[in-house]
Formats: structure tokens, C-alpha cells, sequence
């Protein structure tokens, strides 16, 4: 298996399961590797093949100082703007695939409204690369922890969706550069709607 060097835990570290998304410790001394480092999280695996996803407060029980923290872009402050919350949504990453998940195509629409009180509210339709991945509430929790950090951004909406199923076409080009496929794959598939554009 990949990775890099095995490194052991020097405490008891939460961890979410890949890809069940289901929550749970991993004991002080086990040894994993880490897979991926993206976005605010690590995605790490043990020698027997279990993937884990492990946040950016829990880097020092892999001896690392709050790196994925510091790699994320620092949230501007300023004037809201769209490119703003795009910015904000390529920080995010699926776990098991190290791209981000507007290049990944799973953001299918992003409608900024103003709000009569004061401030944005950010309604997401998104969807994972597969119907059963049960990471899907944590990247939810993941975009709409993010989006709600920027300026002017009160409430924030997220729903996940399957139809229509995501497909590799969706991918960008650079996204599908980056994993080996063609730029033409999947291109004949039909794409998304545009949610919210009336027809």
C-alpha cells in the first residue's frame, strides 16, 4: 500500500470510517499512513486496508503540527462575493479521491440569495460519487461550516441529491487530467440541470 512513512499515533485520535462515515477512535500506538492531506483533513489507512478520515485538530496525534489548517486559504475579509463561496467550496475534498469537489462535479447548482434582514443565504444542491457513500453528511457538514465562515453569509442550505447520478463526465478537465481519464469521457452522458433556471 501507498502512502508515506508509517507513522504512530501518540494518543487515541477520533476518526471518521471511509467510506461508511461512521465515527469512531482510533487507539494510541496504532500505525497508519497517510494517504492524503487536502483541503482541512487527512485521509490515513492502516496495514490492514481500513481508510480514515482524520481533522485538522486531531494532526498532532500524527505528530504534525496543524499543517491542513494552514494550508486552507485564509477566509478574505471584505466585500461577499460569488467567487468567494467558490473559492470556499474548492477547499473541500471527497476523502478517497484527491480532488475537490467542484472539480469532481459534485456541486450541481450554487443560488446566492440576499437576505431581506441582512446578509447572504447560500443554497447548495450537491451529490457524491456514489448513492450509498455515507460520507455524504460529513462533506455537508464540511461545506456548510465553511461557507457559513465567510463575510455576509447567514444561513446556509445544503441538500444532497441523486438525480441525476453523477457520472466521471462532470468531471473539470484538470480534475480528469489529474485522475488519468480521457477529456472526452463521458461527455456524451447527460449533464445535471441547472436548479433554480426556469425552462
Amino acid at each position: 500500500m501507498g502512502g508515506s512513512e508509517p507513522i504512530t499515533l501518540s494518543r487515541a485520535c477520533e476518526v471518521v470510517e471511509i467510506p461508511s462515515g461512521i465515527r469512531s477512535t482510533l487507539p494510541a500506538g496504532a500505525v497508519v499512513r497517510i494517504m492524503q492531506s487536502l483541503g482541512s483533513s487527512y485521509t490515513v489507512a492502516t496495514d490492514r486496508g481500513y481508510m480514515y478520515r482524520v481533522d485538522a485538530k486531531d494532526t498532532d496525534a500524527l505528530g504534525l503540527s496543524n499543517v491542513a489548517t494552514a494550508q486552507a486559504p485564509a477566509v478574505q475579509d471584505g466585500t461577499f462575493s460569488d467567487q468567494m463561496v467558490w473559492d470556499q467550496l474548492k477547499t473541500v475534498y471527497d476523502p478517497e479521491i484527491p480532488v475537490n469537489i467542484v472539480d469532481l462535479g459534485l456541486v450541481y447548482s450554487c443560488v446566492i440569495t440576499p437576505r431581506e434582514q441582512a446578509g447572504n443565504r447560500i443554497d447548495i444542491k450537491m451529490s457524491m460519487t456514489a448513492p450509498g457513500c455515507g460520507m455524504g453528511n460529513v462533506l455537508k457538514a464540511d461545506v456548510e461550516n465553511k461557507l457559513l465562515r465567510l463575510p455576509g453569509v447567514e444561513e446556509v442550505h445544503i441538500e444532497v441529491v441523486f438525480d441525476p447520478p453523477w457520472h466521471p463526465g462532470l468531471m473539470s478537465d484538470a480534475a480528469k487530467l489529474q485522475l488519468g481519464f480521457d477529456l472526452d469521457y463521458g461527455t456524451t452522458q447527460a449533464s445535471p440541470p441547472i436548479y433554480g433556471e426556469k425552462k
